[in-house]
């Protein structure tokens, strides 16, 4: 009876590692700025991002992709890249994206509609 219960406790200790390996592996978003990011982190609502190799990178995103990238691109600048576990945006995509983008053309474009004078 021993075995059979130290059996189940190692099939199940076996199990759980297996399913902590997978949870771990969660998704990765990889965003990669136009200019060299200046800050070693970045915070965007609940998701933590660090720098590595010139592109801020996160581990888990609590957020749809789209909105996740242009949560960056609204605090690092416009970006050329972004990949979520290793698929990249298309361009329209990466467009959409940085339309959020601090200093982009959706910026620009508010400013100037804002000054003209209404008829």
């Amino acid at each position: 009876m021993i075995r059979i219960l130290a059996k189940s406790v190692l099939a199940s200790a076996a199990l759980l590692a297996a399913v902590g390996v997978s949870a771990a592996s969660r998704d990765t978003y990889v965003a990669t700025p136009a200019a060299a990011p200046t800050k070693s982190f970045l915070i965007t609502r609940d998701t933590s991002w660090q720098v590595r190799d010139g592109a801020y990178v996160a581990t888990n995103a609590p957020i749809r992709e789209m909105i996740a990238c242009q949560l960056v691109a609204r605090s690092a600048g416009a970006l050329t890249g972004f990949t979520v576990n290793g698929t990249a945006f298309d361009g329209a995509e990466l467009d959409a994206c940085n339309a959020k983008a601090k200093g982009g053309k959706a910026t620009a474009a508010k400013a100037v509609t804002a000054q003209a004078p209404a008829n």
